[in-house]
């Protein structure tokens, strides 16, 4: 780690003014009080860890978020300064968490470069957190401070020492009366900080979410090129390596890790001074405008036959890129920093991509062979696209005037108030018309599978009839505008014709296929109409339930279970031999609520191959430690515990990776084998969750029981048995239903259930983690049979029910 060289103290901490505005306009400084500002407050915290890093004094951060939803973000940093302030008065590490704008990044001599505008991010955390906790490590002792809704609840106190570590951890709690949600996405959180973690090669951040005992670590070498190695992963690369140009002008510095693939879509994320900028920039710009310019002039110079130069877009088909900006003095347009105004950088890309990516095509003219070509036959296939969109235009198809004749379109013109329903089949169109509000409501049947948009260039996807029929309903048009035309036909979310587009497809294997090849093609074709919340997945019930004349719906698996559970603990007794207890109503209710998630979490480990008497001999004698895996009289009890539970030791196996222990055992009467007994077992959030029920059960999990109803008794020996009877006696007198196909139900009944604006359950499609997305649909849908077989193989434990 470096040396502080810099003398970070609180007179490099610089105050520009207070607070007072910003519980009243939140949105100005975060961007929305919705979940995306949710998640700000994650990133403001966690940019000014990364700005250490950046400045070479933080290795390691870790994210926590507790299960009260409060977040903590804790580095191995400096530590904010605790001297007094001379201008405030106060503690240094109190104006940085009371002064909006104050910090370290408004002193040169503090940073060079900084991703957050240190100050304004924690301060505007604390103002929006219902409670702030910072703790210090600094100067060998460790500091405390308390914050309630912004102001300090007491003085900064000393309570405990630290020898030589040093560090800042915050730990807040949103508050739920400005945010419309404090419930983080995992998921969000990880897609930011693999970003981080890229950019700043070198540096562990580990993400722990104690709601579900959910981990990840990130930890990168190799910075943007290992970036585009992740990124284009799953797809077919045209160069082993990715393609590195680099360059620093004024203290501006730039990366850039390019690669081409076979793949028909671009994908380049674009930062600055690790701020992912969304919506580009002048390094976007530059990026792009040189790329095309430097390619054009070598398809000039080497190859005279090609008469026609491609397009920027041709130039683009099938690459990965990461742009990387570091700078000074970063102008950002928004406070959300979404999008990179300084004008000196563009000039400093295409210089870079001018002279470095021209040098790399002389001295490697293979590549620059394989690269000329993806790009001319993008060229061809743009060129065939225009031509398909020129015909269906003449046939008067993609006229607004002409809208797909089997369209049952709404009467109501405005978009914003308008929602069509993609439906499978005629049968379900059908229904789907009768049961419909006419105002409000369209209906659009889909015949068949529509293609996948995964494996096909443009000018394929407009020959699919069912294709051409949607975007012409929506009204967005598809694909890149192409400059020139006097009617263009490029994707514009403004013009679609309503603002919710729903998927309605059976509950079967057919059903789930058509909706995945949609969402692929939303994904792929229309990322904006998903990015801006207007797709939804209906949810038709699975089940129709009547009770004594009264019918019910139930949308899944887990609310049946539930009913069924809830009418057979009204009629019965239990008892539990074990422990003696006698169980009716409600408390009934909470046992088999509790039994059926640990049965659950069991059946997920038996299927991982961890045997039932295994996992018990360690449930029972709660094992919970790492240190039983390393320390030799620890396993030698351990192994104790397993022989007196009737589990056969075979051999003591070392995990030197991890300096532990493995204990292989076998479960006398299992006919399979059973995994060793390690810490990877110990480690997981079944096991851990198994652990908690297991105390809350307090022995109630274990057989037999004893069930009395209306004087009768039935002993039953074990939990699963005891699950099974009480849904036998739940679903006795009902009349049940289960739905496969939307054809099943007469229009009143999906009007009721699926399309009732009062009483339906929409699902809108969101993508949290961008990147993961990306990697799940080409593993999914593109050319590549191996990742899909992996895929399949890891996870075809995790299925519980097959409908084939």
């Amino acid at each position: 780690m470096a040396p502080d060289s810099s003398g970070y103290n609180s007179e490099k901490i610089k105050v520009l003014e207070g607070l007072d505005a910003v519980r009243k306009r939140p949105a100005m400084y975060i961007g929305s009080t919705g979940p995306d500002g949710l998640h700000h407050l994650v990133y403001e915290v966690v940019d000014n860890s990364v700005d250490e890093a950046m400045g070479g004094y933080c290795d390691n951060v870790q994210v926590i978020i507790h299960a009260d939803n409060s977040v903590s973000v804790e580095d191995d940093g400096r530590g904010i300064p605790v001297d007094m302030h001379k201008g405030e008065g106060v503690p240094a590490v109190q104006v940085v968490m009371t002064k909006l704008h104050a910090g370290g990044k408004f002193d040169d001599k503090a940073y060079k470069v900084a991703g957050g505008l240190h100050g304004v991010g924690v301060s505007v955390v604390n103002a929006l957190s219902e409670w702030l906790e910072v703790e210090i490590k600094r100067d060998g002792k460790v500091y405390s401070q308390s914050y309630d809704h912004g102001h300090p609840t007491g003085e900064l106190k000393v309570i405990g020492k630290c020898g030589k570590r040093s560090g800042t951890k915050v730990t807040f709690k949103a508050d739920p009366a400005i945010f419309e949600t404090t419930v983080y996405s995992f998921e969000t959180l990880a897609g930011r900080l693999r970003e981080l973690s890229f950019l700043n090669s070198g540096m562990r951040i580990k993400l722990t979410d104690q709601r579900n005992e959910k981990e990840t670590e990130f930890f990168y070498k190799g910075g943007i090129s290992e970036f585009v190695d992740y990124i284009s992963q799953k797809s077919q690369p045209l160069h082993k390596k990715p393609i590195y140009l680099t360059g620093e002008k004024d203290l501006v510095q730039v990366e850039i890790a390019l690669r081409y693939t076979d793949a028909y879509s671009e994908r380049i994320f674009s930062f600055a001074n690790n701020i992912n900028t969304r919506e580009g920039g002048t390094h976007l710009t530059g990026f792009k405008a040189a790329l095309t310019r430097t390619l054009n002039s070598y398809i000039s110079a080497n190859m005279p036959k090609i008469k026609n130069l491609p397009s920027g877009d041709d130039v683009r088909e099938g690459l990965f890129a990461v742009i990387s900006v570091k700078i000074p003095q970063p102008q950002f347009e928004g406070q959300t920093k979404m999008k990179l105004g300084n004008s000196e950088v563009k000039g400093l890309v295409e210089q870079i991509v001018n002279e470095q990516l021209a040098m790399f095509l002389e001295e490697d003219p293979a590549t620059a062979k394989k690269i000329v070509g993806k790009i001319t036959e993008a060229a061809r296939a743009r060129e065939a696209a225009r031509k398909a969109r020129d015909l269906v235009r003449r046939k008067g198809i993609v006229s607004e005037n002409s809208l797909p004749g089997k369209l049952a379109d709404c009467s109501e013109r405005d978009p914003s108030a308008c929602e069509i329903f993609l439906v499978e089949g005629d049968s379900a169109g059908g229904s789907a018309k009768q049961a419909r509000d006419r105002r409000f409501q369209a209906i659009l049947p889909l015949r068949g599978k529509i293609l996948n948009v995964e494996k096909a260039r443009l000018h394929k996807m407009l020959e699919n009839a069912e294709i051409r029929t949607m975007i012409t309903a929506l009204g967005t048009g598809v694909g890149v505008n192409a400059g020139g035309e006097a009617n263009n036909d490029g994707f514009d979310v403004g013009r679609l014709r309503y603002h919710k587009v729903v998927i309605m497809t059976d509950a079967d294997v057919d059903g789930s296929h058509i909706r995945t090849l949609l969402l692929t093609f939303f994904f792929r074709q229309m990322e904006d109409l998903v990015n801006q919340g207007h797709l939804y997945i209906a949810q038709p019930p699975l089940y129709r339930v009547v009770d004594n004349k009264k019918e019910i719906y139930i949308k899944d698996e887990a609310s049946m279970r539930v009913i069924l559970l809830e009418r057979a603990c009204a009629a019965l007794k239990l008892k539990v031999e074990a422990t003696g207890a006698e169980l009716s109503g409600q408390r009934l209710i909470k046992l088999m609520e509790n039994l059926s998630s640990y049965l659950d979490h069991m059946e997920r480990l038996k299927r991982r191959g961890w045997q039932a008497p295994a996992l018990a001999a360690l449930l029972k004698n709660r094992v919970r430690d790492k240190r039983v895996f390393s320390d030799l009289a620890k396993l030698e009890d351990l192994e104790s515990i397993l022989a007196e539970n009737g589990l056969n030791i075979l051999e003591r196996i070392p995990d030197e990776a991890h300096s532990l222990y493995e204990v292989a055992v076998s479960c006398p009467g299992e006919m399979t084998p059973c995994n060793n007994i390690s810490w990877e077992l110990v480690a997981t959030a079944d096991y851990a969750a198994l652990l908690r029920l297991t105390e809350t059960l307090a022995g109630n999990e274990q057989g037999p029981y004893l069930l009395a109803k209306n004087g009768d008794e039935k002993k039953v020996d074990s939990a699963d048995e005891l699950l099974v009877n009480l849904m036998e006696v739940g679903a006795k007198g009902l009349g049940m239903q289960r739905y496969k196909g939307l054809g099943e139900m007469n229009p009143e009944q999906l009007w009721e259930t699926t399309m009732d604006p009062e009483r339906r359950t929409l699902l809108q499609v969101k993508v949290e983690d961008f990147m993961a997305a990306d990697d799940l649909f080409t593993t999914l849908m593109g050319d590549q049979v191996e990742p899909r077989r992996n895929f399949i193989v890891e996870n075809a434990l995790e299925v519980r029910e097959l409908d084939i």
